[in-house]
């Protein structure tokens, strides 16, 4: 095999005429519910209640729109650059039943950054499909003759969590630690961009933002990439504003040490009524930190990612983010100071959920049963709207594999992630709430569950036997 492949890389572009279209589109959903209210043939009662619905909505979305659009990436000074370079970054890379090809795409990632990390740790958390002897031994190689210091450890599986301590145990003198997944595949420049916010003492830990690497192999995934960086680049990007980040992302995140260290033994050893919890590990994370100080997104470290492609996959993940979602909230509430800015943002959320559910409900069964009111069609028209005003900042993300006109082929699908999540997902929300006790992974017990068809040559070239072999990882 001959050739070089170009690496993954993304940049998130602002534009005011992003924040422009955005506002246009909020305000066109503004007037379809105010016509929807007035076209109504509802009592005045009633039409005054909804009207009050819609204008708290509407104002807490615009205000969100003008929060995410002054999210800003974090720059540093030279001096602040060598202080960032003096500290010793350990990358913690657990791995259970992975897929070789996505298991090497992002070990190579590491190899090709601008600022490499000091070390790299990779624990295999008792595989059962695997050894990945040939990757291993890749690996090894050409991380020392990169200069990173680096083990290999195999450990009983334990979970996540356990194989992420591991590594901590074999980094004593990290500074800061870069919590990755096994299918991760960082963007060149990634581990210098979202070291860049640590510049500020305050700041504790950060998120990276998260795209995926089989965008375009289905319908599912072009939706579910469109959902996922939609919901980044608005809700977590308003949080991040404030400083006060609920959830970083598993493929992408940063934490000072001290967090993760001080931290271990309440990490490894979390109960929810009396049972071990082993999901929500990002989320935990990221409370530990918020409980020290401040938590940001960096927008312009990019991070590459496997996403589902069978309904069956997602449906797993999402009721694990789910009942891990509702075990988190019960703890913000207990832990959380009232003074801070993340305490209420969670409330909101919630508040959000619980508003969006009952108008829903008002609206789809209370007024056509008990009053024979059936709601207008513009109604139809404002969910939609709203998605796509949100949306826009998906086609911000210029990606070096995909042409803007493909991306904006995806974002007009934002209408099938708008039924998806008004239906299916909210019944999943409100049921992983509801069975939030059941604490087990879910996925990726029989194997990996996506796997990369093939891998081409290597920037770095690994001997002649190991390219073979590493170039057709076997499909499970």
């Amino acid at each position: 095999m001959t050739g070089q492949r170009t690496p993954l890389d993304a940049r998130v572009h602002r534009s005011g005429t992003v924040l422009a279209a955005a506002v246009t589109l909020v305000a066109a959903a503004v007037w379809a519910a105010h016509h929807g209210v007035q076209a109504a043939s509802w009592g005045d009662a009633t039409g005054s209640r909804l009207a009050a619905v819609w204008t708290v909505t509407f104002l807490l979305l615009l205000s969100q729109t003008l929060m995410y659009h002054c999210e800003r990436p974090r720059r540093v000074t030279a001096r602040a650059r060598r202080q960032l370079d003096a500290l010793h970054v350990a990358v913690l890379l657990p791995v259970y039943n992975e897929d070789e090809g996505y298991l090497y795409l992002g070990l190579e990632s590491l190899l090709t950054q601008t600022r490499r990390p000091n070390s790299v740790h990779v624990v295999d958390d008792g595989s059962t499909t695997g050894d990945y002897a040939q990757v291993r031994s890749w690996w090894l190689r050409h991380a020392r003759e990169a200069g990173i210091a680096t083990t290999w450890q195999r450990t009983p599986n334990g979970g996540k969590r356990h194989a992420q301590a591991a590594g901590v145990v074999a980094s004593p003198r990290a500074d800061i630690y870069i919590t990755v997944d096994s299918d991760s595949c960082l963007a060149p420049n990634a581990l210098e961009e979202i070291l860049k916010p640590f510049a500020r003492p305050k700041v504790q830990s950060v998120a990276g933002i998260v795209l995926a690497t089989n965008h375009r192999t289905n319908l599912l995934t072009r939706v579910t990439d469109l959902w996922f960086i939609t919901g980044q680049l608005t809700d977590r990007s308003a949080l991040s504003a404030m400083g006060a980040v609920l959830v970083n992302s598993g493929p992408l995140a940063a934490y000072r040490a001290p967090v993760v260290r001080d931290n271990l033994d309440s990490y490894l050893n979390e109960t929810f009524m009396g049972r071990p919890v082993g999901f929500s590990d990002d989320s935990l994370l990221t409370l530990y930190a918020l409980l020290r100080g401040r938590t940001v997104q960096q927008p312009s470290a990019v991070v590459f990612t496997a996403l589902p492609e069978k309904a069956s996959h997602f449906a797993r993940m999402y009721m694990r983010w789910m009942r891990g979602s509702t075990i988190r909230s019960i703890w913000r509430m207990r832990y959380l100071p009232l003074t801070g800015w993340a305490y209420w943002a969670h409330l909101l959320r919630w508040f959000q959920v619980a508003l969006s559910t009952s108008v829903l409900g008002w609206l789809l069964v209370v007024e056509p049963v008990r009053y024979g009111n059936t709601p207008p069609v513009s109604f139809l028209v404002v969910p939609f709207l709203i998605g796509w005003a949100q949306a826009l900042r998906y086609l911000s993300v210029i990606r070096s594999d995909e042409r803007m006109r493909q991306r904006a082929v995806t974002w007009l699908l934002m209408p099938l992630a708008v039924l998806g999540a008004w239906t299916v997902l909210r019944v999943m929300r409100w049921y992983g709430a509801a069975t939030c006790a059941r604490t087990g992974w879910g996925t990726r017990q029989n194997g990996a569950e996506v796997s990369l068809a093939a891998v081409p040559a290597p920037r770095t070239e690994p001997d002649a036997e190991t390219t073979l072999q590493l170039a057709l990882p076997t499909a499970r």
